[in-house]
């Protein structure tokens, strides 16, 4: 398979990039164009509480975001219900955003952790009204597999605590969600730089969400770039697959046929 015929499909959509990205941090609406130029990113995430999404005037982010290179992934950053969720996706979708959601349902304001509870009733509500829901949740295969059993598109497991940047922190976790998921798992929260992308890419997820990661960066454009590449190489390596692991020292030329 080449890499052009190598793409992630969510929802009927067919993306060549498996870098999702956020808008949020940055210094500027300029440091943000020049930041998801360079990420190479299809999939755009915006908090729709907390962005103004009838602004689509010069200099503003919907002016960006809607200039047709990017799918818009509204999310639900800063619900703490299901019932505040469901009606912030509802307002995304009669302001004429794509029915591809990002659900995010948050239990706790110190570490950010989702609401398993109210992530599950609200997926279950979205799906029914037909969006193509991507759950943000815990690194557990249990819920994860209820999610999908509930008909998420997807689902995306944390790697380690929104904004912390402590990278892959339960890879085992994640091995046994990929084990058992039919629909795509794209890790969302945690990753700090491009080896943790790339490290997630490797143990085989289909894509990786971040924002922090990015904006918090010294040189948040460059940064962008080398996220791109992780996740790339990270996906050629998986799809390459790596050399067993062995106690013991394996001689790179053979031993037999030596010149005495």
């Amino acid at each position: 398979m080449s890499d052009d015929d190598d793409r992630l499909t969510i929802g009927g959509k067919s993306f060549r990039s498996r870098l999702f990205v956020g808008t949020g941090k940055y210094k500027s609406i300029e440091e943000t164009r020049a930041a998801l130029e360079a990420s190479g990113a299809e999939v755009v995430t915006v908090a729709v509480r907390r962005v103004d999404l009838t602004n689509r005037g010069s200099g503003s982010l919907m002016e960006v975001l809607t200039s047709g290179r990017y799918t818009i992934l509204p999310n639900t950053a800063g619900c703490y219900t299901a019932e505040e969720a469901v009606r912030t996706l509802r307002l995304a979708r009669e302001l004429g955003i794509a029915d591809l959601v990002k659900l995010e349902v948050i239990g706790d304001p110190r570490t950010l952790y989702p609401d398993n509870e109210q992530t599950l009733e609200a997926a279950r509500i979205l799906v029914k009204e037909g969006f193509v829901v991507l759950p943000y949740c815990i690194d557990d295969p249990i819920v994860c597999k209820k999610l999908e059993d509930v008909g998420c598109a997807a689902v995306m497991p944390l790697a380690a605590p929104i904004g912390s940047g402590l990278g892959i922190r339960n890879p085992y976790n994640l091995r046994i969600i990929l084990e058992q998921a039919k629909v795509p798992v794209i890790v969302d929260a945690g990753v700090g730089t491009a080896s943790d992308a790339a490290v997630a890419m490797e143990l085989g997820c289909d894509g990786v969400l971040m924002n922090t990661a990015i904006a918090e960066a010294k040189n948040p454009v460059l940064m962008a770039s080398a996220m791109r590449e992780a996740v790339s190489a990270g996906r050629k390596a998986f799809r390459a697959g790596r050399m067993p692991r062995r106690l013991h020292a394996s001689a790179s030329s053979p031993e037999t046929g030596l010149i005495e």
